[in-house]
């Protein structure tokens, strides 16, 4: 293996890494997303007329 096959592996990690990164990311958003429209709909079925 030489060095230049050794930097190309360490960058596809890297962006490997990062994208995984995002992907958590991105997870997190949405279920705090969802957990903010959960408690709207509750506070309006309760305060509904």
């Amino acid at each position: 293996m030489t060095g230049d096959d050794d930097s190309l592996e360490k960058r596809r990690l890297a962006q490997e890494t990062k994208n995984e990164r995002q992907v958590w990311y991105f997870l997190a958003y949405f279920l705090f997303g969802i957990h903010i429209l959960a408690f709207v709909m509750i506070y309006a079925v309760r305060h509904g007329k």
